[in-house]
């Protein structure tokens, strides 16, 4: 048996089989890391349902305080609406959307720091012990969504940094991977807080 006739079709076989599993890898390396942060994003998500599952709390104890001011709620309620009306396809988590997500929710802060600031008004409610535990575990999901977030960005740096990579950047493309968008600071917050006694 002459082996040198079947040499070329052995190298031929050894070489297409190693850049199948070159290949392969690059694709299944880049699937699970967009699991990641599509668990991530799904982590952000859940964060912010409890921030507007505690501000709907919120809001219906406050609404026992008679004489509060009733324009304040209503901006709490609207900004509630609008964040969670906005959605983003964990699949296709683009700048924009990204964007569009981060100012509904900063809508929400934004407002519910107004709810907080004007309660101060109101010693009855101050001392009302269901509103100071919703207080409470609105400050704990602030954090928890901080966090939520910090974990996100840290779930895209890796899958970004396989797809954009060369020679994955080449196939990345063809499998359908794109570059996702890291969740940035909202508008205006370089610049310090205003505090008017």
């Amino acid at each position: 048996m002459d082996f040198k006739k079947f040499l070329p079709w052995i190298i031929a076989v050894v070489v297409i089989i190693g850049i199948y599993g070159w290949v392969k890898g690059i694709n299944n390396t880049a699937v699970t890391l967009n699991q990641n942060v599509e668990q991530s994003w799904g982590d952000v998500q859940t964060a912010y349902q409890r921030r507007n599952d505690l501000i709907g709390n919120l809001v219906n104890t406050v609404k026992g305080a008679a004489d509060f001011e009733k324009s304040t709620l209503t901006a709490v309620i609207e900004a509630r609406a609008k964040a969670t009306s906005t959605t983003i396809d964990p699949t296709n988590i683009t700048p924009e959307k990204l964007a569009e997500f981060n100012k509904a929710q900063s809508g929400v802060s934004s407002s519910l720091s107004r709810l907080l600031v004007t309660v101060e008004q109101y010693p009855d409610l101050k001392a009302n012990q269901n509103f100071l535990k919703l207080q409470d575990e609105l400050a704990s999901t602030e954090n928890q969504i901080l966090t939520a977030r910090t974990r996100f960005n840290e779930a895209v740096k890796p899958y970004n940094s396989h797809i954009k990579t060369f020679p994955n950047s080449l196939f990345a493309g063809l499998f359908g991977f794109k570059e996702k968008a890291y969740f940035n600071s909202v508008e205006g917050a370089d610049k310090p807080v205003e505090v008017k006694f």
